[in-house]
């Protein structure tokens, strides 16, 4: 039996930052020879910047000022890779730790603090342009999958994909992880994207633990497999490498565009961090392994990459001093984010008027108004 371990990935760059791609990376060669070095430091900052902002998050977590933080600590890599990869016409649905997805898309990162802070019921408008067609958080595992798919099928049948013009061609990427791999959800949504032919990109982040529960509890070889049992073409690569990310992924998404049908990447990346900050850790994986993943860090990985290139301590400097302005930005704002009216939990619930929530809105009102004046 071949085990997740053992099976080739696509890999541009080794741990110690040095340029070697695998025999499955070739296919892919001309894709990353053509980053210019704008394109590889813009990769790099993605990465090193939402860290900055990541760990300001769990910091504040800690503090009382968010109620949870799902951290992204060690996954910078695959996120940024396939969201760069994406065009602005393309729709992105999220789990709940793609927070640098959606900062590459247009949204602010405070709308995703003020979501973990419970002041507000989404955190941003995915209609609105500016948020770059980028969907909303989902803690519900595998739902978004559905969605995506949906979604994609409506591109279908609304002509707006495998027209030829790959400048307004649109395709989908949804993200998940391996614990969701396992989900229902997930698997219906592969049913009706390989019958429907959606022009969608599932991007699988394999971050070895479903919480608490490790990918070979859940599989006896790569969960690659599931999506190419659907007759998915599926891609395994190293998710600790943005090249390969950025790489598998626009070429997937292009195919996806031009008709080809639904796509899919597994991601073999490492969650550094807990599974949110109300999960500890220690209780189920040990010391050895978290530093052996530790060596293999995205960050650390691209740094000496262009460092080889001859990328300027300048540059570094700048891109450190940009993810503590946006750490010292996060900071002072989740503080002043605006308590919700108590009302707007019962907006939205139905499309229509409905009894039974007008009655709770009524009970809830005449609760709050017993604390007015003498009565607190």
């Amino acid at each position: 039996m071949v085990t997740s371990s053992e099976t080739p990935l696509v890999r541009f760059l080794e741990p110690d930052g040095s340029f070697a791609p695998t025999p499955e990376a070739e296919p892919l060669r001309e894709i990353v020879d053509s980053l210019d070095d704008a394109m590889l430091e813009q990769l790099y900052r993605d990465m090193a910047v939402i860290r900055a902002f990541d760990q300001q998050a769990t910091m504040l977590q800690r503090q009382g000022q968010l109620a949870l933080w799902p951290p992204s600590l060690g996954q910078e890599a695959a996120q940024v890779g396939s969201a760069r990869a994406a065009r602005p016409q393309d729709t992105l649905f999220p789990s709940y730790r793609e927070h640098v997805v959606a900062k590459i898309r247009g949204v602010d990162p405070v709308a995703i603090l003020a979501l973990m802070r419970g002041t507000t019921h989404g955190g941003w408008d995915p209609t609105d342009p500016k948020n770059g067609n980028t969907r909303l958080y989902t803690l519900v595992l595998g739902t978004q999958t559905l969605h995506a798919t949906g979604f994609a099928m409506g591109l279908n049948f609304d002509g707006r994909t495998a027209t030829g013009n790959p400048d307004k061609d649109e395709a989908v990427v949804v993200y998940y992880g391996d614990g969701s791999a396992s989900e229902g959800d997930v698997h219906e949504a592969m049913v009706f994207a390989a019958s429907y032919n959606t022009p969608q990109l599932f991007f699988l982040q394999n971050n070895q633990w479903a919480i608490s529960v490790p990918v070979k509890t859940q599989a006896t070889g790569p969960l690659a497999n599931r999506s190419a049992g659907y007759g998915i073409p599926t891609m395994r690569i190293d998710g600790n490498d943005v090249l390969a990310s950025y790489a598998a992924s626009r070429m997937y998404l292009e195919e996806a565009r031009a008709g080809g049908g639904p796509r899919a990447i597994e991601a073999v990346t490492y969650r550094m961090g807990a599974h949110t900050t109300s999960d500890d850790p220690t209780k189920y994986r040990t010391r050895e392994e978290e530093e052996s993943w530790a060596r293999r860090d995205p960050i650390a990985r691209m740094r000496a990459f262009l460092l080889g290139r001859g990328a300027s301590e300048a540059f570094f400097a700048d891109v450190d001093a940009e993810g503590e302005a946006l750490a010292a930005d996060a900071r002072e704002r989740v503080a002043t984010l605006p308590n919700p009216d108590p009302a707007s939990m019962f907006a939205h619930v139905y499309s229509e008027p409905h009894a039974l929530v007008e009655q709770q809105a009524a009970w809830l009102a005449e609760y709050e108004a017993s604390f007015e004046g003498d009565a607190a």
